[in-house]
Order: C-alpha cells, then structure tokens, then sequence
C-alpha cells in the first residue's frame, strides 16, 4: 500500500496543477470579456447622454440640490424614499449637475450591473448562464433607457439583481457568509424605491419551498430571522417618514392597473412584445428542463426560489395598486435581477432555441433608442424661447404644477423670478409638494387664485404660464383629470384679464405634430 501511494498520489498532483493553471488561463480570458461587455454597454448608453430633462428629472435634480442633511425631511413632500436622492447630491458635488453629468450616474449603475449579472448567474446556474446574463444586461432596452435619465430606476436593476443573487446564495446554497449581504442589498432596495418592500415580500414567499425541503428546518427560519432583523434595524429610520408619505402623498397620477398592464409591463422591461415572447418561450422551454430534473438539484431549487420571488413581487405590486393606483412601467426596474437572471438560466439550457432566442434579443435589444430619449420634453426649448423676455420681479406660474422644477432648472436662476403654480405662490421651486395635491388643487378656483397672483405683478411685469400638451386621451387618473380640467380654465382665464396683454405663446402646435412636455404663454401687466 505504501509503495503505491506515490504512485496515485503524483496523477491527483498532475490533475490539480492543471486544473489550476486552467484557472489561470481562463480568469483572465474571463475579464476579458466581461470588460468588451461593460465597453458594450458603456457605448450603447452613451448615445444620448446630454438629453434634456422632463419632469421627474427636474425633481431628482430639484431635491438633491438641498443640503445633504435636508433631503429625507424634504421627501415628506415627494412620496420616495432618499437613498438616490443623496447619492445624487453626493454625485453633483462631484461632477455637476447638467444634463450628461447627471445621467452619467445612472450608466454607472448600469455598467456595474453587468458584471453584477455575471456573478450572479455564475454562482446560481453555471458559466453559461453567466455569460448570457451578462451579455442581457448589457443590451436590455429597458436599462438603456434608463441609465440615461436622472432617477433612480437603474440603481434599483442592480440592487434588484443583488438582491435576487444574494438571497439564493444564503437560503439555497446555505452559505450564511452572504446573509448580512443580502440584508443590506435589500435594505437598500428599499431604500432606493418604495417597490423594494414589494421584492422584500417576494422574497418571503420564495422561502415556503425551502423551508419545505430543507432538512434543518429550524436553522432556516433561524437565519430567516436574522437576515429579515438586520434589514428591519437598518430601514427602521425610514418608518415615520413613510408614514408620513403613506398618508399625505401617493400617486394621484396614477390608475388602477388593468391585468394587461402586468403584461404591457414585462413587454417593456424586455423591449417589446416580440422579444418579450421569444424570450418567455426560450427561458420557458430551459427552465421546465431544469425544474423537471433533480426537484432537489440547487440549479433547480434556485429557479424555483426565484420565479416565486418574482412572481410574488409582480403579484403584491398589482394588488396594491387596486387599493391605492402606484403603478407604472418604469417601476418594473424591481424586476430586472429575477428576469434576467432566471431567463439567462433557461437560455443556458435551451439548446439551439435557446442560441435563437438570444440572437434574436440581440437584434431587438442593441438599439440606443437615441431618437425617444432626446424627445422625452420641451422644457429646455420652451426655456430657450422665453428666458430672454424675463426680467426681475417676473413670475413663472405652473399651470401643470409639477413641471415647475424642470422649468425652474432651466430658466435664468440669478434674475429674481417670483415662481408659483395653479395652487398658488410657491417657497420652494425646487420640489413639488405631493403632500394632499389633488385636494389642493381641486381646493384653488383658477379665478381667484390668478386674481391674487396678478395682483402682485406692477405694471410692466410679466407672468409666464406653463401650461401642459396633452397629446393623448390618457389623462383619465385624478390627478391629471384635474389637471386637464384647470389647464383650460386657466387658459380662459387668463386670456380675459384685462389688466393682461399676451404677448408670446411657445411653440406654436398648429398643423404640426404636438411635441411632449410644455407649452408657455407669456403676458404683461398693463
């Protein structure tokens, strides 16, 4: 036995030496391409990166122009939750807040989900996996689009995709080193966007099937604990505020989702509905070979826990919605970590449906989508066409209340303009107060409130009314039924002032398609 040992011993040698230098040769071929990804998606979402702002832009830029300190106290008024908001103040300190400066961030958060898939899927389904849920984070449309917008929806892509990892890591793989990482991953996802809580409950569900298989039950519902107590302990602060908002703010702008809008959504998020389709049928076909081998395989238990977080998330949102309207597709950003992630672990398994499938994304998905982007508003234009016509003591009224601080980011700041909206004059036109909205709003008659407003102006003064284009029939929620409603009147009653002569209406829609965004008519005190 001791004369053959030697003998076993030096193959085993030979074949642990090779496995190591095949490690070597391969990590760096690895990186390689993992970095031609994040040079493809750095391209990709570079094409229109100097858009101009629309409303929720100027928002993200009105908030985080407040003192550091201020920010949570001021999204009392908002109705979000402050982690981009102050990764955004600390951003411009930096770098500036123009248009490219800002939307630089978001192509950061961008890029670093690539390599974030990569880990991601190599770690739950394989190699394979990994590359192709790299290669769909670098070209999903739904990420382009907003890695070059001021919000914070691709932060929550990556943390969603932290989440979604992390989670599989700690409660299926059971290694509990990943436990603190999810917690604070699904902390912060919270933090980022109030749909995190949403993933946060999805992720309670996904965790049923593996207490049910797991054969320690009791060390499962022992790190649950946990893991769910550190993410309480580190979102705790945030309670009141979100009290606050629950109670004071909400989104009147929004409608109760129909069942196709769960649809509409998902389309979105994978750039179509023809993608979107080719996509459920690849994925779908990969995923039902994984789940109908080994039920107890980790692959398969790891495709399970994450389809039913998804699935829960998707569900919860839509659910809450019908009680109180939050809902739009931009929100579906929660989704991009269990989406890709999942259907990158089918794609690897679908054999040649699964290569046609992904050639077929690639087609769709490698589109800049420059053309949308550069047209997300006129604010900057309309501000171009009127700034030179404003002098100190004139006022800027927001019909469209909301659109007040993208007007104001662009309009002369160092001239003294009065700044107010159809509710009345306004303290702050950095933000937009949510806080009961619609009952103001439906509160301020358009006569006596532009009465008051007209009477402050000496004559020689002007007012700039901003009003909105309504370009569709869409505008069926409360808040942009009221709007609608008020713009009109304002309109009517502002042309029959007599103390007022209109002098400037831009731009000028007739015989042309209406662009989106605003439309401003200046007048001036008799």
């Amino acid at each position: 036995m001791s004369a053959t040992a030697p003998t076993v011993a030096r193959p085993r040698a030979r074949i642990a030496r090779l496995g190591t230098a095949r490690l070597a040769v391969s990590l760096p071929k690895s990186l390689l391409v993992l970095a031609f990804l994040v040079g493809l998606s750095l391209a990709l979402r570079t094409q229109a990166i100097h858009a101009r702002f629309w409303i929720d832009e100027g928002l993200s830029v009105g908030i985080s122009s407040h003192p550091l300190g201020d920010i949570p106290g001021v999204l009392r008024k908002d109705g979000s939750p402050p982690l981009y908001y102050l990764i955004l103040k600390l951003w411009t300190s930096v770098f500036g807040s123009g248009e490219a400066d800002t939307h630089a961030l978001s192509v950061a958060f961008a890029i670093f989900t690539v390599p974030a898939a990569w880990l991601g899927g190599r770690a739950l389904f394989g190699d394979r996996a990994a590359w192709i849920a790299a290669l769909l984070a670098a070209i999903n449309p739904f990420l382009t689009y907003y890695s070059q917008e001021t919000r914070m929806y691709a932060l929550v892509a990556l943390l969603s995709t932290m989440v979604t990892a992390t989670f599989v890591m700690t409660f299926v793989h059971g290694r509990r080193a990943w436990l603190p990482v999810f917690s604070v991953a699904l902390a912060l996802i919270a933090y980022a966007h109030n749909w995190g809580l949403f993933l946060a409950i999805g992720t309670v569900a996904a965790l049923v099937p593996i207490w049910r298989q797991a054969a320690d039950r009791r060390a499962v519902v022992r790190d649950a604990l946990l893991a769910y107590a550190i993410t309480a302990v580190l979102y705790l602060p945030w309670i009141p505020i979100l009290i606050s908002q629950v109670q004071h703010t909400g989104a009147p702008w929004a409608e109760r989702p129909t069942f196709q809008a769960i649809l509409n959504g998902l389309a979105n998020l994978l750039g179509g509905a023809a993608p979107a389709m080719a996509f459920a049928l690849g994925a779908g076909f990969g995923l039902s070979t994984i789940l109908a081998g080994a039920r107890r395989s980790p692959r398969a238990r790891a495709a399970l826990s994450v389809a039913i977080m998804g699935l829960t998330t998707l569900a919860v949102a839509w659910l809450a919605s019908q009680v109180s309207p939050a809902w739009s597709n931009r929100y579906f950003s929660v989704f991009v970590g269990p989406v890709l992630l999942l259907g990158a672990a089918g794609l690897a398994r679908g054999g040649r449906l699964g290569l046609v499938v992904i050639a077929i994304l690639v087609a769709f998905w490698f589109n800049p989508r420059t053309g949308v982007l550069d047209t997300k508003s006129d604010a900057h234009t309309v501000a171009i066409l009127t700034r030179d016509r404003l002098e100190r003591g004139d006022m800027v009224v927001a019909i469209h209340p909301e659109q007040g601080p993208v007007m104001h980011y662009y309009l002369p700041k160092n001239i003294g303009l009065r700044w107010a909206d159809a509710m009345g004059p306004v303290e702050d036109p950095l933000v937009f107060d949510w806080r009961d909205a619609l009952d103001r709003l439906k509160a301020a008659r358009p006569t006596p409130t532009e009465d008051a407003l007209v009477a402050t102006l000496k004559p020689g003064e002007k007012l700039l009314a901003i009003f909105p284009i309504i370009r569709t029939a869409r505008w069926g929620a409360p808040w942009t039924s009221e709007v609608r409603k008020r713009s009109a009147q304002w309109q009517r009653v502002l042309d029959r002032d007599k103390r007022l002569s209109r002098t400037l209406a831009e731009p000028v829609t007739e015989g042309g398609p209406l662009p989106k965004g605003v439309r401003a008519v200046l007048y001036e005190r008799k």
